[in-house]
């Protein structure tokens, strides 16, 4: 992201620079313990001691470099409150505005044992008034894992739309199934599930087996699954997600992503990456925004990553799904297919799926 890109995106949250501000003026490493929980390497082992939602540590070396990106941070943020498009924010400045007041503004939150970790402000507050409705959301998004693949062993994110219908993008459908000129089935020797249980330092699954290909979406980027429903490999019965038939959605809507980021480095920059996301890829995250905009795609500005593909975007006040993202660049918008459009369609109403 240019430097200039990376000014206006921070003042797009003007809203927030003053919390921001405020929370910049701790204590250097009391800020990096707030903004950036995780380690630089996936956690395949629990933390030992830690309690569900509690901040597992940040290796030395990741701790030593936000830390020192805080004070050009906070001068940057006082820079934007006094002058505002026209300030002189310098080449480190700008680096930590994108690593640490955007990281605050748009953050992408680690989920652990059904909780997600405490949010950096301005979130605190919000997301905690909240917390009941979106952990009741957490268990029915799974990551779409997939075996006789011969590049890849996971494709992209889903979520529980209906009983025993799971909701994803036609381009992760893509990657495992094939349409024959009559009928979308699994590719030969290829086999899927869903695992709603990939989170952080995760040791047991909670497995669906997917047994078809319900359809796949001739207009829009969507796909519909059909999943072993018998609670079997740990995995209880759970209604589905609620889905919005008339949300009342425009710029500005609060909004959050649940769904499996992956490193990406064709789409996005490494070292950008690895500051924001501190290396851990491909388990599950809650990640808040907001709407930009809502016509004939909803485009959102939550910090979405490749795995993200078939993630549920869903309303903050409501934890009602209004979208399903699709596709986008970190911190350049992202969007996601308006699913009330779609309240009467022959696909997902053939699969019963339901809005409300």
């Amino acid at each position: 992201m240019s430097g200039h890109d990376v000014i206006a995106e921070a003042l797009r949250h003007e809203r927030d620079l003053s919390r921001i501000e405020e929370e910049l003026n701790d204590d250097d490493a009391v800020v990096v313990r707030k903004v950036a929980p995780g380690r630089s390497r996936y956690m395949t082992k629990p933390v030992v001691g830690a309690e569900p939602g509690e901040l597992p540590p940040l290796e030395e070396e990741s701790r030593s470099h936000l830390e020192g990106l805080v004070p050009a941070g906070r001068a940057a943020v006082q820079k934007l409150r006094r002058d505002g498009a026209d300030a002189d924010v310098d080449a480190d400045e700008r680096a930590a505005l994108e690593a640490i007041v955007l990281l605050m503004a748009r953050p992408a939150i680690l989920v652990q044992d059904g909780r997600f970790f405490p949010a950096p402000q301005p979130w605190t507050e919000e997301l905690e008034q909240h917390r009941s409705a979106i952990e009741d959301v957490l268990p029915r998004v799974g990551r779409i894992e997939v075996e006789g693949h011969p590049a890849i062993d996971w494709v992209g994110t889903g979520w529980l739309a209906a009983a025993d219908v799971v909701m994803t993008n036609r381009h992760v459908a893509a990657e495992f199934a094939r349409n024959d000129g009559r009928a979308w089935a699994f590719a030969p020797g290829v086999t899927g599930r869903v695992d709603y249980n990939e989170e952080l330092s995760a040791s047991q699954p909670r497995e669906l087996r997917l047994t078809e290909v319900i359809g796949v979406h001739d207009t829009v980027d969507l796909a519909l699954l059909r999943c072993a429903s018998d609670g079997s490999a740990g995995v209880p019965q759970l209604d589905p997600l609620r889905i919005a038939r008339d949300p009342a959605v425009r710029g500005g809507t609060k909004v959050y992503v649940v769904g499996y980021p992956a490193a990406d480095s064709r789409r996005n920059d490494p070292e950008e990456m690895q500051r924001i996301f501190a290396g851990i890829y491909n388990v599950k995250r809650l990640q808040p925004g907001a709407v930009q905009s809502a016509s004939e795609t909803v485009v959102h500005d939550c910090s979405t990553l490749g795995g993200n593909s078939g993630s549920c975007l869903l309303d903050l006040e409501t934890s009602m799904v209004i979208g399903l993202h699709f596709g986008g660049r970190y911190l350049q918008g992202n969007q996601a297919v308006p699913l009330w459009r779609l309240a009467d369609d022959p696909l997902l109403q053939r699969a019963g799926v339901e809005f409300s």
